[in-house]
């Protein structure tokens, strides 16, 4: 097999601890870095997929441009619009690393363990792509835990991101030597939707002056 294994672990790993940054960074400059990070390393694992399918180059430039550089860019754009601060969530750090780490471990351990329910092809199998398809959901996971948990419509955008590279990674793992994966790849990215959300954001923040999702639900238009 022409993957580098060891790359690939590597940079899969490192996913799960940017997206644990991105979650529970208050500061949202500093989550949008982690996303970032995030992405560069989505970016690096299509070009390590690529020495076995040439088709993902165009994928991995295509990603390079919207996932690594304009997304964070358009994000880190409107945070200067709208505040560094994130808005207060549901839970308080602690409380909320450790419904995070939970969520971690256990979603990690069962995908990890019965990979064969969710993906039964005979490369899931591989370890490779056994621990790729359980970081994939854990890091699907932890996207849905920001959306849900956070008040503030940024971390909302992030955690929409994160949801997006996890599934980009399954995507690659689960097919890595296949023309199409290339082409779903660069279809499913959420820039244009990303840039939108954020427009939006920023819109109801000069109007209303809050970007508290929880707030906004009681507006009455």
């Amino acid at each position: 097999m022409p993957y580098n294994e060891n790359l690939i672990q590597t940079a899969s790993m490192l996913l799960i601890i940017t997206s644990i940054a991105a979650v529970e960074a208050s500061n949202l400059r500093r989550a949008a870095i982690a996303y970032a990070l995030q992405a560069l390393l989505i970016c690096a694992l299509i070009l390590l997929f690529a020495a076995g399918n040439p088709n993902l180059y165009m994928w991995f430039v295509v990603a390079l441009i919207t996932k690594a550089i304009l997304t964070p860019w358009f994000i880190l754009r409107y945070i200067n619009k709208t505040g560094e601060q994130e808005v207060k969530p549901i839970l308080g750090f602690g409380a909320s690393v450790i419904v995070a780490s939970v969520l971690l471990y256990t979603f990690y351990r069962l995908t990890h363990e019965n990979v064969e329910l969710l993906a039964p092809t005979p490369l899931a199998y591989e370890g490779v792509f056994r621990t790729n398809l359980a970081i994939a959901l854990t890091v699907f996971v932890l996207g849905i835990y920001a959306i849900l948990s956070r008040r503030d419509a940024i971390k909302t955008v992030i955690g929409l991101c994160l949801l997006e590279n996890a599934i980009h990674l399954s995507l690659v793992s689960l097919a890595p030597t296949l023309k199409e994966t290339a082409l779903i790849g660069i279809a499913t990215e959420v820039v244009v939707t990303v840039y939108m959300l954020l427009y939006i954001i920023a819109g109801i923040k000069e109007k209303v002056g809050t970007t508290d999702t929880f707030e906004l639900k009681e507006l009455h238009w």
